[in-house]
């Protein structure tokens, strides 16, 4: 039996499987093949078998900043889970798979009694993509706290553990490629009472649910903030706000985010983008660019 029939036979490896349910819009269509791994011996197989050589690929987190193409995603899709979704503390250190979610790391860096981690309670992403993306809220970055990530090449298989210093990390960028694979991330915080952490935690969440469209379909910020003035307040500035296309619009209450109907589709979000970013080029002169992951589109 081949590698790919194999992977098949135990349901490591799937096709035509949506990728819609795993976004946060909720919209979007399916991928070619779709993998998810569960355990190093699983991503060790699925690289012996060369698909992600032979078409693109596509690392598949929480779905928080990820819009899918209506027609889908012609390559593999990859997502972590099982093992990857471990975390451990060493001391003042915080070593979690690349599956954990962003808020479990900081609620569990907080009970343990290490601090400086409560900015990823507010970051309803993944370890893998904080790493990917620099993530941050609150004056603080993935960089400022990331000791070593370990990333997994999906098309070579070789590894690396590599330092913030050698990802190049800036604002919402690295220099992890669409093949490299974060399975694990090791952060480091400070000793102190879990209560303060708590307390800070709860300050975040309370800014978020009054500055944010909370409970809605979206994907958090749309665009990257340019370095003269926040997005949203330029959308706002520009009367943007509650612009619309199909069944997704401009949020009324945070002009950056863009709130989906249960209607929408994944092309109503992508014109969305694209109309809003070409009115505030023609009106202002500033080119925003999109936070959003768009797969799937001919553009």
């Amino acid at each position: 039996m081949s590698g790919v029939a194999a992977l098949l036979r135990d349901g490591v490896l799937e096709e035509r499987v949506p990728l819609g349910p795993l976004t946060t819009y909720k919209a979007g269509g399916p991928a070619r093949w779709f993998a998810t791994i569960g355990s190093r011996p699983d991503l060790d197989r699925l690289i012996e078998t060369g698909l992600a050589a032979s078409m693109p690929i596509l690392v598949l987190g929480r779905g928080s900043n990820l819009v899918v193409a209506d027609s889908g995603f012609d390559g593999l899709a990859v997502k972590l889970e099982g093992d990857f979704l471990a975390v451990a503390i060493d001391d003042i250190e915080v070593i979690a798979g690349g599956a954990v979610p962003l808020p479990r790391l900081a609620r569990t860096a907080v009970d343990a009694g290490v601090l400086g981690l409560e900015f990823f309670v507010g970051i309803p992403g993944s370890v893998g993509g904080a790493v990917r993306q620099n993530a941050g809220c609150f004056g603080v970055e993935t960089v400022d706290r990331l000791r070593f990530a370990t990333i997994v090449d999906l098309v070579t298989g070789g590894q690396r553990r590599v330092g913030p210093d050698d990802l190049d990390l800036a604002y919402r960028h690295s220099n992890v490629a669409a093949q490299d694979l974060v399975v694990e991330a090791t952060f480091g915080g400070e000793p102190g009472e879990p209560e303060r952490g708590r307390e800070l935690m709860r300050e975040i969440t309370r800014w978020r649910r009054d500055h944010q469209p909370g409970g809605t379909l979206n994907a958090g910020s749309v665009f990257k903030n340019p370095s003269d003035i926040e997005a949203g307040r330029l959308l706002d500035e520009l009367g943007l706000k509650e612009m619309r296309v199909g069944d997704v619009a401009v949020s009324s209450k945070h002009a950056n985010f863009f709130v989906a109907g249960p209607d929408a589709t994944a092309g109503d979000i992508y014109q969305l983008v694209k109309q809003v970013k070409d009115a505030v080029l023609e009106r202002s002169g500033t080119n925003l660019e999109p936070e959003i992951q768009f797969v799937g589109f001919e553009e």
